[in-house]
């Protein structure tokens, strides 16, 4: 924007694209050398520190899941499932939420099919 000659601002526009060219190359080269690294066994081996930690905190998470799971079966209402569905903040948690509203409202088709309500005429 300094300059006012025309071929001095293609020029600079130019160095600006190969510039962001580059910069995007080297970008895509990171991210395919970061993605296609091989693994270091069957454990992480770089973090062995936090490893009794995060198997902890996994292990408490599977127990929360499992409680959760257990209230889940004896709540028969959608709705009361729906609000723990919005108030829910783990995907986990909304993962297994769905399915007890899933299994709910199959449950209820299949109620209705087994007990067809009789229509009223007219």
């Amino acid at each position: 924007e300094a300059t006012l000659d025309l071929a001095e601002r293609r020029r600079i526009r130019s160095a600006i694209r190969e510039l962001q060219r580059q910069e995007l190359e080297r970008d895509e080269e990171a991210l395919a050398s970061k993605r296609f690294r091989p693994e270091r066994g069957s454990h992480r081996q770089d973090n062995k520190e936090n490893w009794p930690r995060s198997q902890r905190l996994e292990e408490e998470q599977q127990m929360a899941l499992a409680a959760l799971s257990q209230q889940l079966e004896a709540i028969t209402d959608v709705e009361e499932l729906t609000k723990l569905l919005r108030a829910a903040g783990e995907y986990e948690e909304r993962k297994l939420i769905r399915a007890a509203i899933r299994k709910l409202r199959a449950e209820e088709i299949e109620g209705e099919a087994l007990y067809p309500c009789p229509r009223v005429a007219t």
